[in-house]
């Protein structure tokens, strides 16, 4: 499956034009058999430069390459992989703040997403 969608690529490229803005993070990638995780919300005009919120084991905001996460070779022929099922619903900022308390994304993740659902109603 390819890192990127046409549409994917398209808001991304959207949010970089706008990079002042604390954006919605657009999609999230991951390592299926270790860590690695990455939230993506602007993307450059170069086409592979991404901005957003990276975890290798201490989240931080800042820049990675599609290119090198496409490239990279993991046990058992394994990829970086995008998930599919991700929404982003806080902007960028919040999943940080969310991750330095938590110590990680997928945690501060779970975190968001449940807030988000208590604010719709859904509940938990």
């Amino acid at each position: 499956m390819p890192l990127l969608t046409p549409d994917l690529r398209e808001q991304l490229l959207a949010n970089g034009r706008q990079s002042d803005r604390d954006h919605v993070p657009v999609i999230k990638f991951f390592n299926p058999v270790g860590i690695g995780t990455w939230l993506a919300t602007e993307l450059d005009a170069d086409n592979d430069t991404c901005f957003g919120l990276t975890d290798l084991g201490c989240p931080e905001l800042g820049t990675f390459s599609l290119e090198e996460l496409a490239t990279l070779e993991l046990p058992f022929g394994m990829h970086i992989e995008r998930d599919v099922f991700f929404t982003g619903a806080f902007p960028i900022s919040a999943y940080a703040e969310a991750a330095h308390e938590t110590g990680n994304i997928p945690a501060a993740i779970r975190i968001l997403s449940n807030a988000a659902r208590a604010r719709r109603g859904e509940g938990t």
